[in-house]
């Protein structure tokens, strides 16, 4: 059961009814759940989700998850509370106040009965600082506790690689998983030609990052000079946690009364105040010279013109915000190396706490895509048992990033000669349309 009908309630509306399971939406606006009943394949419940005769029309005494997503943080947390009184499973709620979330502690969750409190704002600020240390990358995912880096990166037109295969490449240091090109995505093989504007998703250990092989060029090069356009929470704690290394950090903001209150709460943050759109200030303030600019205004058009300022003056690097999903896409084509939407962060965090679990030890949805890697655990059955990789049957549409010896702690990039063991995790990248297979094939019967 799903409260709430907005960017959040419907991502994962549509990723659960995809993948079979019965879902019901409950939200308050009649007319959209009409049109969302045409679109997804779940039922719709009109009412309030803090009413426990619209949970109860809605099935709550039938429900193994709960999710709460509303825009309204009472609703959410008393809507949790409510389904606290029936036998749901797991229950999950996404807050904005950072009264609720920052005394995120067991009582508080005993008291609430909520498994996950989630806030779209912290999300994004996670995700915003994973990308800052990676330089190159417009995505990122960790498994096996933080030793495989998923990492994606997009093909410059400069880049010595463009227009050879794969089978072409020499030194990787990892395993090309995926190709994205335009609404494309490509399983790779040995005879696909890397071109310009590819976007390009590679698995490899941590330690390899650095390593210059031509095609994926990533550094853990922290930026020195940054500008945040936006000082409402995301800029503010953006500002906040990069005050902790030694980037020179400027944040605009159009608003005098917020700058007031950035001005006395940041330490080493220059503030100023006036609009992103000034180019003048902004090259006065040396943005040609940024290695990296974040927009994070509550407007999408101010966030991507801005950027897009930015780019044309001579910024390395650009992190754009938008409410908008589904315009993710379209922003690389102008451009922008790396569009992100909180409502989707956060979306994707609630799949990966939901799906952990059994075989399952981790998740993570791509941005602006239907793809998925997933890290699952090998069974104990006959038919993984001293088999090499090229004599596995191994499902269409996904490919096998890398293998961790759990037990060795060790990550190997896998090869046609390897060969699998019981307990062994896999890092798997899989189109939509093969992730059932994959689960299937590793159920461990």
């Amino acid at each position: 059961m799903i409260v709430g009908s907005g960017a959040v309630g419907y991502h994962l509306s549509q990723k659960f009814s995809e993948e079979g399971h019965d879902v019901v939406l409950v939200d308050n606006d009649q007319k959209k759940l009409r049109r969302l009943e045409r679109e997804l394949n779940v039922l719709p419940v009109c009412g309030s989700g803090a009413s426990n005769s619209t949970l109860e029309e809605a099935g709550i005494q039938h429900t193994d998850l709960f999710i709460a997503v509303t825009d309204s943080d009472e609703v959410n947390l008393v809507a949790c509370i409510i389904s606290k009184n029936y036998n749901v499973k797991t229950r999950i709620a996404r807050v904005r106040n950072e009264d609720f979330y920052s005394y995120q502690t067991s009582l508080n969750e005993e008291i609430l009965g909520i498994d996950l409190l989630i806030s779209p704002d912290h999300a994004i600020v996670d995700e915003i600082m994973r990308l800052t240390a990676l330089s190159g990358a417009f995505e990122t995912a960790e498994f096996a506790d933080g030793q495989v880096v998923l990492v994606g990166s997009t093909i410059d037109a400069g880049n010595i690689n463009a227009g050879k295969s794969l089978s072409e490449l020499q030194g990787l240091y990892g395993v090309i998983v995926a190709i994205i090109r335009g609404n494309q995505t490509i399983i790779p093989g040995g005879n696909d030609i890397i071109q310009p504007q590819d976007r390009i998703y590679c698995v490899s250990r941590k330690n390899d990052l650095e390593a210059d092989n031509g095609l994926v060029q990533i550094s853990n090069r922290a930026p020195r000079q940054v500008f945040i356009i936006g000082g409402g929470s995301i800029g503010y704690l953006v500002a906040k946690r990069m005050e902790q290394g030694k980037a020179n950090v400027r944040l605009i903001e159009q608003d005098a009364e917020r700058c007031k209150f950035l001005a006395e709460n940041l330490e080493k943050t220059v503030v100023l105040n006036f609009d992103g759109f000034e180019a003048h200030d902004l090259l006065d303030e040396g943005i040609d010279q940024a290695d990296l600019v974040i927009s994070v205004t509550d407007s999408d058009t101010t966030n991507i013109l801005s950027s897009l300022l930015a780019k044309h003056h001579g910024a390395q690097k650009c992190m754009t915000r938008i409410s908008r999903p589904d315009f993710i896409p379209l922003l690389g084509k102008l451009g922008i190396d790396v569009a992100l939407s909180p409502r989707l962060v956060a979306a994707n965090m609630i799949l990966r706490f939901v799906r952990g679990g059994g075989s399952i030890v981790s998740v993570a949805s791509l941005l602006g895509s239907d793809a998925e890697v997933i890290e699952l655990k090998v069974p104990d059955v006959e038919k993984f048992h001293k088999v090499p990789l090229h004599s596995l049957d191994f499902p269409k549409g996904a490919v096998l990033g890398a293998i961790v010896r759990t037990k060795k702690k060790k990550v190997t990039v896998p090869t046609g000669t390897s060969r699998l063991r019981p307990g062994d995790n896999l890092v798997i990248f899989t189109i939509k349309d093969a992730r059932k297979q994959v689960e299937t094939y590793f159920a461990g019967s």
